[in-house]
C-alpha cells in the first residue's frame, strides 16, 4: 500500500493502544501484531513483545501454522518514534493469533475485539455502538461507495469473510434482483458521481444505493449509517430512526425502486438537528438492525 491509500485507527484495550490500518486498495483492515502481543502478554516493555512474537512465530512455523504467512507489514512508528516494518493480520488472523495465548486476557480481549453476543448480529451492533466514540467514523469518506465499504468492514470485520467487499455474486431478496454483479462496479461509479446538495439529492443517492446493494450481507445497516453521515455533513440533520416504522420504512423502500420520493417524504418528517445526542445514535443504531429482523 502507498501512503495514500491506508488510514490508521487507534483502538484501545486497557488503555494500551491497538493500532489499525485501512487498506482501500483491498478494503479491509489491517491489525499490528505486536500491539495484541503486548496487550495478551500485558508487558509495555517493545523489546520484549517484539522477541516474543520473533519466538512465536519460529514456534508457529514449525507447526506449520499458517498464522505466520498470513501476515503483511506495513510501517508503524515504534517506540523511538521511527517508523519501520510491522507484521499485520486481518481481523480473521487476530483471532487465530489470540487463540495462541489460552489465558483470561485473551478471552477477554476477543470479547472487546469482536464486542461477542449470542449473534453475528448482536457482534455487529456492538460495533456500531463504538462508531459514535471512535476516532473512525470522521476519518470515513462520506457519500462514496469507498466510505460505504469502510463502514461495512467496520462492522463485519471478524465476522463475515467479505467485510468491506464489493460482491462479484448476483443476488435478490424477495423477488427483486439487485444490480447484476457484472454491473456493479459501473454502477457505483455512477452513484459517485450524483450530486447530494439538498435531500432530494441525498435520498435519491441513497435509493440508488439501495438498488445496487454491493455487498452479499448487511447492505441496509452499513447504508442507513452512511445516509446519516451524509445528512449530518450536507444538511446539519440526521434520522431519528425511531419515528420510522419498520413497516413504513420496508414499503418505502420497496417503492423508491421507482420512486424515492415517497422515501424522502418518511425521512423528511424524522429529520433532527441533534446529530451529536449519543443516545439518538444508539436508537438508532438499535431501530436499524431491528429492521433487519425477519
Amino acid at each position: 500500500m502507498t501512503p495514500n491509500t491506508h488510514k490508521l485507527s487507534v483502538r484501545f484495550f486497557d488503555e494500551k493502544e491497538v493500532r489499525a490500518v485501512w487498506d482501500d486498495a483491498h478494503a479491509k483492515w489491517w491489525f499490528s501484531v505486536l500491539d495484541i502481543v503486548a496487550v495478551l502478554n500485558d508487558e509495555s516493555d517493545y523489546a520484549k513483545v517484539r522477541n516474543y512474537w520473533k519466538y512465536l512465530k519460529a514456534k508457529l512455523r514449525k507447526e506449520h501454522n499458517k498464522l505466520v504467512s498470513a501476515t503483511t507489514q506495513l510501517k508503524l512508528s515504534a517506540a523511538d518514534g521511527k517508523k519501520y516494518n510491522t507484521d499485520m493480520l486481518v481481523s480473521s488472523g487476530v483471532i487465530e493469533l489470540s487463540k495462541c495465548f489460552p489465558n483470561a486476557k485473551a478471552a477477554r480481549f476477543l470479547d472487546w475485539f469482536l464486542y461477542s453476543d449470542t449473534s453475528l448480529d448482536g457482534q455487529s451492533k456492538k460495533k456500531a455502538y463504538t462508531l459514535f466514540e471512535s476516532n473512525l467514523i470522521n476519518e470515513i469518506e462520506v457519500g462514496t461507495t469507498r466510505g460505504l465499504q469502510q463502514i461495512h468492514a467496520y462492522l463485519f470485520g471478524g465476522l463475515y469473510d467479505f467485510a468491506g467487499q464489493i460482491r462479484d455474486k448476483n443476488i435478490a431478496k424477495g423477488g427483486y434482483r439487485f444490480v447484476y454483479a457484472q454491473h456493479l462496479k459501473a454502477t457505483l461509479q455512477q452513484i459517485d458521481a450524483l450530486p447530494q446538495n439538498d435531500l432530494e439529492e441525498i435520498i435519491l443517492k441513497y435509493a440508488e444505493m439501495n438498488k445496487a446493494h454491493p455487498f452479499m450481507e448487511g447492505n441496509g445497516r452499513s447504508t442507513r449509517i452512511w445516509l446519516d453521515m451524509v445528512l449530518k455533513k450536507q444538511l446539519n440533520q440526521c434520522v431519528d430512526w425511531s419515528k420510522i416504522s419498520k413497516e413504513n420504512y420496508m414499503n418505502a423502500m420497496i417503492i423508491s425502486a421507482v420512486d424515492s420520493s415517497v422515501l424522502k417524504q418518511l425521512i423528511q418528517k424524522a429529520l433532527t438537528p441533534e446529530i451529536h445526542d449519543r443516545k439518538l445514535f444508539m436508537k438508532g443504531i438499535d431501530y436499524s438492525y431491528y429492521y433487519e429482523e425477519e
